[in-house]
């Protein structure tokens, strides 16, 4: 009989930089008697953030929410926006902060991003903007999105909270649309500990960002509009720019990880294990199945309860789906039968544990779980 985990195993562990040469940046940024209001540090992280993802502009924010409803305010949004339901809260929630009713679009069943054959009958006279999800690193279709954007005269705003450093027939993901949001959250793959970017490829949007991040001001005595306080201090600048030398062969790592994975849960019924899409360089930031209850013989949810007995601590990404928040869940958009493939990959998908430093044993005692669960 397997024996569980002696300890929780989390969907997740933080990277962490060497603690002695987070120590001699601590020391940096005590000299310079300056922890905020972008100091040396941000400013450096931006410079080599803008480097690795070969972004025109780059401005960093205090986490990747703030970042996404700022996105908002520098494009202007207004009236309705089309997005998914299939992503974390913080998407729709940012258009609602910004007064803007968030249109959920049913989403594509392999690669879990919204489905751009279903958005142009979405688009009504109020519609002002398209904001899709690159949901767990997979691009999104981002050709023919931009192609209905033109055509409609609307911006495409990304969130890229979980695709840092993806690719897509070489470009970098933050090649597409007008602005993509990235979240360094440190359940991310890249992260500051709490923190978020956003990328530009207009100069004059970089400097409304800049303001509205720092109360709207542009210069002591000229306030230019209402901001915010959204700003990145030095100390998690400082973790940034250490994570950002350790972040390609943490993707390397998870990559050997998410391969070991495929290759042993291939063989058990009922589980669907995703898979790499062509021309695509992939970060691996989450590895996730689908359950089929009649073939695996358990369903989504008792998978998960029964990992837990065994410490393996699973997360039902996402579920539910913001369509089904009891604050959306009366809009128009949010009808089940509008959103059948979203509601039916959302009750089947579980992520597993991922992250660089599992050991080449921790996939296989949690595959073999998986196994003697189907099996029982």
């Amino acid at each position: 009989m397997l024996e569980p985990f002696a300890k929780p195993f989390y969907i997740t562990q933080p990277l962490l930089p060497d603690i002695d040469e987070f120590n001699e940046m601590l020391k940096v940024i005590w000299a310079s008697k300056q922890l905020s209001n972008n100091g040396n540090m941000v400013k450096q992280l931006e410079r080599n953030l803008s480097d690795f993802l070969n972004a025109d502009y780059l401005s960093v924010f205090s986490n990747g929410t703030v970042a996404l409803q700022l996105a908002c305010k520098v494009l202007r949004l207004s009236g309705e926006v089309i997005t998914t339901p299939f992503t974390f809260a913080a998407t729709a929630h940012s258009l609602v902060w910004n007064n803007i009713k968030p249109v959920f679009c049913d989403i594509e069943e392999d690669s879990y991003n919204i489905n751009p054959d279903l958005i142009e009958p979405l688009i009504t006279e109020n519609t002002t903007a398209i904001m899709p999800v690159h949901v767990f690193g997979n691009p999104c279709k981002v050709e023919i999105i931009q192609q209905i954007a033109d055509k409609y005269g609307l911006k495409v705003l990304y969130d890229a909270a979980h695709a840092f450093g993806v690719k897509v027939d070489g470009k970098p993901i933050s090649d597409f649309g007008d602005i993509s949001m990235f979240s360094f959250h440190a359940t991310k793959i890249y992260h500051t500990i709490e923190g978020g970017a956003l990328t530009f490829k207009d100069p004059h949007f970089k400097e409304r960002a800049d303001s509205l991040r720092n109360f709207g001001i542009r210069s002591l005595e000229n306030v230019m509009e209402p901001g915010t306080n959204g700003k990145l201090n030095e100390i998690q600048a400082a973790v940034g720019i250490l994570l950002l030398k350790q972040v390609e062969e943490e993707i390397k790592a998870r990559q050997e990880i998410t391969n070991l994975y495929r290759q042993i849960l291939n063989d058990i019924p009922g589980i669907t294990t995703s898979k790499d899409m062509d021309a695509i360089s992939h970060n691996y930031s989450y590895f996730v199945i689908k359950v089929n209850k009649d073939e695996y013989g358990h369903s989504r949810d008792e998978l998960f309860d029964k990992l837990m007995e065994y410490n393996i601590i699973a997360r039902k990404y996402f579920y539910p789906l913001c369509s089904n928040f009891p604050c959306y869940m009366n809009l128009p958009s949010s009808s089940k039968l509008t959103l059948p493939i979203a509601n039916k990959v959302a009750d089947m998908v579980l992520s597993l544990p991922l992250h660089g430093r599992m050991q080449k044993n921790d996939v296989e005692k949690i595959c073999a779980i998986i196994k003697a669960i189907h099996e029982d």
